[in-house]
């Protein structure tokens, strides 16, 4: 009888953590490749599917496929982001699962925990911007914000630019504050760390990369914060003021069409007719090919913001999923090991 088993690699955070899956290098390599392939007509990333659960915090679901056909693999990230879980619970605010396939004979081969990918992708595509936009030989990066994706940033910036000596840090109470700086300074030892004390002007004035990665919808960030040379990654929703853009030489985002819709400062201004297509420098992927220029003096404000591309995400878990099975960690799960009515007890366990 033909075997008609189907299994497939289920991969807890821990596994991929021990497998040395929290690799920006590799997350960002995966990036550019993702880009270059999405560009190349190679991914096939149909529209979103969201569920808000609460237009007021926005608490939702949401369901994001994406397929590389030359790679042969199909994947979906299916992630929920419930802002009201820090304050409320105590709890993260985004949990993710990736599921991919192979399309050959379209089984699945891995579950995958994807919170720690779907971070990944976010320090690994400001990265690439900062490969592009930041100033060589930056040594100060500062922060407005101190969570998961601030400190993913950090890793990711540090590759990216490794040069960066000196990592400064403001949030909302010195506690934050405090454990992002307990938390990565045994993970860079060479930087010197600095908690702002909430003043988010001491974090991030006068620093060569600003990052801004919080859940606030208000205008933290000053224009005077900025100075000029300053490469600026903008993470979350509304978190500087116009005048941060408008100072800004170069503007560049993940998805210039797709950031316009959404509820960032870009797209609050391009609503409020403060800023048009032609004030758009271009999407990172032109930058990745070369097909447009990235920082061309010294003294160059840049700014770059993404929202995120799912198709990204399929990439990294992609390589995660391979370096893990090269380390030989995750579990086999069966799904199913025949067919259903080739089950001799069928007649048992059927309810007719």
């Amino acid at each position: 009888m033909k075997d008609h088993s189907i299994t497939c690699r289920y991969l807890s955070q821990e596994d991929l953590l021990r497998a040395g899956c929290l690799d920006p290098a590799m997350a960002m390599e995966a990036a550019e490749a993702a880009m270059r392939a999405f560009d190349a007509g190679e991914v096939l990333f149909p529209e979103k599917i969201v569920q808000i659960f609460d237009d007021s915090t926005q608490e939702r679901i949401n369901c994001l496929p994406a397929t590389f056909l030359k790679e042969r693999i199909c994947g979906v990230k299916w992630v929920s982001v419930f802002p009201p879980n820090p304050a409320k619970f105590g709890l993260q605010n985004l949990t993710a699962v990736i599921l991919l396939s192979e399309i050959e004979k379209g089984f699945p081969v891995a579950v995958m925990e994807g919170t720690l990918c779907s971070n990944l992708r976010v320090g690994a595509m400001g990265a690439v911007a900062a490969k592009h936009l930041a100033r060589e030989g930056a040594e100060v990066i500062g922060f407005i914000g101190a969570g998961e994706q601030a400190k993913m940033h950090l890793l990711s910036m540090k590759v990216a630019r490794p040069s960066l000596r000196q990592c400064r840090v403001g949030a909302k109470t010195p506690a934050e504050e405090e454990q992002f700086v307990r938390e990565m300074a045994p993970l860079l030892p060479e930087m010197e760390f600095v908690a702002a004390g909430t003043d988010l002007r001491t974090a991030v004035e006068g620093a060569d990369i600003l990052v801004t990665a919080t859940s606030a919808q208000a205008p933290l960030l000053k224009a005077d914060w900025m100075k000029p040379g300053a490469f600026y990654s903008h993470v979350g929703g509304w978190e500087d003021e116009y005048a941060v853009v408008k100072q800004c030489e170069k503007i560049v985002c993940d998805d210039w069409e797709t950031v316009k819709h959404r509820t960032q400062t870009l797209s609050r201004m391009y609503r409020d007719g403060e800023l048009a297509d032609a004030d758009i420098h271009g999407n990172l992927s032109e930058l990745v090919h070369g097909t447009k220029p990235g920082r061309e003096s010294p003294d160059e404000r840049t700014y770059f913001n993404a929202v995120g591309l799912a198709y990204v995400d399929v990439g990294i878990a992609r390589a995660m999923h391979l370096r893990a099975l090269e380390a030989g960690v995750g579990t086999d799960l069966v799904l199913q090991e025949s067919m259903i009515f080739e089950h001799a007890e069928l007649k048992d366990w059927v309810r007719v």
